[in-house]
């Protein structure tokens, strides 16, 4: 059952996840378009995510945007400052565009970042971990990842525990993706783009997700035929949790189950690849260290375990 509705404001809008937006050429969307999309929503009682390009937009589209609570995604080095500063998530492309940059409380960050970059950048982020309150790292080669990457990862998360457990220390619980997520929740915290979000371009076009939207994928619907009841998702039942055979039992709640990674590792909308699932692992593990690191300034969410486990990729088990 859709629940959100992701709305590309321009061609060029910023990338928030995995995947690249090789745009260069601005085509804004339409107030006409947009005031549609808008209705659509409200009519399916959907939550609106707004992307948003580099560029500051029209006052006649601003008008349009602030007709209806939404979320705003806005790109750090985006033209409209006081955009930046109101907004509910900046994404960082890199870490550059972090430094010197004034973290806000209440804000969310995205940073992408490739494997080898994100390890090079331990300080950098440790020092974001005591600024921010809510951190999502997004690593973009997530699916070509190698085995010395992989074994790599443990370490480096491992080097974040003690920044993390300070700031606990200071009462100030932030947030940070590869560590505290699989710690605080009760379980899958899926992204489930195709079931729960849908994706709109600026050209009127639906799409699983933006990522869909960049890569050639042929749309699943327009405005038109989604106000009649009509979307294009092949075999939608497979972008639902409960029909992932491998990631349903799985407890590495905190994993997004990229149904666009899983598309390229193995041509399978509900069969991730070996490195999603294996870093997501090494993830879990380190916040299981995270909760104990934590629990030595004193009682810490005295209810909840991550058990030990004995392996990394769970498509191992299924095997046995």
């Amino acid at each position: 059952m859709l629940k959100y509705l992701v709305i590309d404001l321009c061609d060029t809008s910023v990338s928030y996840c995995h995947y690249g937006n090789p745009c260069t050429a601005p085509r804004l969307i339409d107030p006409d378009t947009l005031k549609r999309a808008i209705f659509a929503a409200m009519k399916e009682n959907l939550n609106i995510q707004f992307v948003y390009p580099s560029y500051t937009l029209p006052d006649t589209l601003k008008a349009v945007i602030d007709t209806i609570d939404h979320t705003d995604i806005v790109p750090a080095g985006c033209d409209d400052r006081k955009l930046v500063e109101d907004a509910d998530i900046v994404v960082f492309d890199g870490w550059e565009e972090t430094r010197g940059f004034t973290f806000r409380p209440g804000q969310a960050y995205v940073i992408r970042t490739d494997m080898d970059t994100l390890t090079a950048n331990g300080d950098t982020l440790r020092h974001i971990i005591a600024k921010a309150d809510r951190i999502n790292v997004v690593v973009t080669d997530l699916d070509t990842l190698t085995d010395a990457q992989l074994e790599e990862y443990p370490a480096f998360l491992a080097g974040l525990i003690p920044a993390v457990t300070a700031e606990y220390g200071r009462r100030h619980a932030v947030q940070l993706n590869l560590l505290t997520d699989r710690m605080l929740l009760d379980g899958m915290n899926n992204c489930n783009a195709g079931d729960e979000s849908i994706a709109l371009a600026p050209d009127g076009k639906l799409y699983v997700c933006p990522a869909f939207m960049h890569d050639g994928s042929q749309p699943v619907g327009t405005l038109g035929t989604w106000a009649d009841g009509e979307l294009d998702i092949k075999n939608r039942q497979l972008y639902r949790l409960d029909h992932a055979p491998i990631c349903r039992k799985c407890d590495a709640w905190h994993c997004r189950r990229c149904v666009w990674l899983n598309r390229r590792s193995t041509l399978e909308v509900n069969t991730p690849g070996r490195e999603q699932c294996v870093s997501a692992h090494h993830e879990r593990n380190a916040s299981r260290a995270l909760l104990a690191s934590i629990r030595t300034l004193g009682t810490f969410l005295p209810d909840r375990e991550i058990p030990e486990i004995s392996y990394l990729d769970p498509f191992e088990i299924a095997k046995q």
